[in-house]
């Protein structure tokens, strides 16, 4: 399976890149940093700048269709700045409308809310994000790890970096329940 990780060129929690990336590898699947520019992204490491991560793929008005899921790592810029940006939302909404499985952590939900697929489902996210989440339709759990089966596409959300376990063990099973692209 191909995963993608969509992240701005600055600003992603590297743990919430690194963990699920590890994840995605050790099932044998093949991880692709997505992103809206090309050459690295800045990791952080909360405010501290962290690593650098190459960018296997820049959006240019891409659909889902080259991947098998997706993972939205969280940070507070990293999400801020992909709702902003209209191929970011739409790359993330086309998983939702091919019914392809989405997992995100933290403050990611502030892309999905922008693109406007929370509304009637249930997820978790950082707390500050639950009267975003709420207003866009949805419904916030405070919960390690929360899995939403409303049709058409799978959501698995998490809070916060201490919840990393218990999302990656989660995408990496939801995941696997998906039948993988063809081609």
């Amino acid at each position: 399976m191909r995963i993608a990780f969509l992240t701005a060129p600055e600003g992603v929690e590297e743990v919430e890149l690194t963990r699920p990336w590890k994840a995605v590898e050790e099932a044998g699947w093949n991880p692709q940093l997505v992103s809206t520019s090309s050459g690295q992204v800045q990791a952080f490491q909360h405010l501290d700048k962290g690593g650098r991560f190459t960018v296997d793929h820049v959006l240019a008005g891409d659909t889902s269709e080259a991947f098998d899921a997706l993972v939205l790592p969280g940070g507070v810029a990293n999400p801020d700045a992909l709702r902003m940006d209209e191929r970011a939302v739409g790359f993330a909404r086309s998983f939702f409308t091919q019914g392809k499985p989405v997992a995100a952590i933290c403050h990611a939900p502030w892309t999905l809310v922008e693109a406007d697929v929370v509304r009637g489902r249930t997820l978790t996210s950082w707390p500050s994000l639950a009267t975003d989440i709420r207003n866009a339709g949805g419904t916030w759990v405070d919960e390690e790890v929360h899995v939403c089966r409303a049709a058409p596409a799978t959501l698995i959300t998490s809070r916060k970096p201490d919840d990393l376990d218990a999302f990656c063990a989660t995408l990496v099973r939801e995941f696997d329940r998906q039948p993988a692209r063809q081609g």
